[in-house]
């Protein structure tokens, strides 16, 4: 909660972050702000850090925000869990019909193979947190220095 209303909350926030373009790139919208790492620092598993602004009573704004991949990774696994889901469940339907006739089961197998490629997906997601940390970790403090507020993540 910022004591500001939502124009200039947004103000504040994309000020802060243009004096410390060494560090993080600003992209602002009415209510919305989202911070990046500097270009020249950007790697696969950058992070950016999304900002909502809301009105919440007279005067004051509430700040939603969410730390997280580049669209192009989101969309890479959204996708990529998607496709492993869907041959996933056909698969294991299929295998499991082929065991109730009595038939050679090799859907199970297909499904296997599925699920430990979407272990594999969560462990490369899980890899790329880590090494985006410490970017995170960057844009987290640009952001608490500007509302002069510790903030907390939950």
């Amino acid at each position: 909660m910022i004591d500001l209303d939502v124009e200039a909350a947004v103000e504040l926030i994309t000020h802060y972050a243009r004096e410390h373009a060494d560090r993080c790139q600003v992209k602002s919208f009415p209510g919305f702000v989202s911070l990046h790492v500097v270009e020249k620092d950007t790697h696969y598993w950058s992070p950016r850090l999304s900002l909502s602004l809301e009105t919440e009573g007279e005067g004051k704004t509430r700040v939603s925000g969410t730390y997280g991949p580049n669209t192009n990774v989101w969309a890479a696994f959204l996708y990529g869990y998607m496709l492993v889901g869907s041959v996933g469940l056909f698969s294991g339907i299929l295998g499991t019909c082929q065991c109730w006739l009595g038939m050679q089961a090799w859907g199970l197998w297909i499904a296997t193979l599925m699920g430990l490629i979407a272990v594999g997906m969560y462990l490369t997601a899980q890899f790329g947190q880590k090494i985006g940390a410490q970017q995170t970790f960057q844009l987290h403090q640009i952001y608490e220095s500007a509302v002069g507020q510790s903030v907390e993540i939950g």
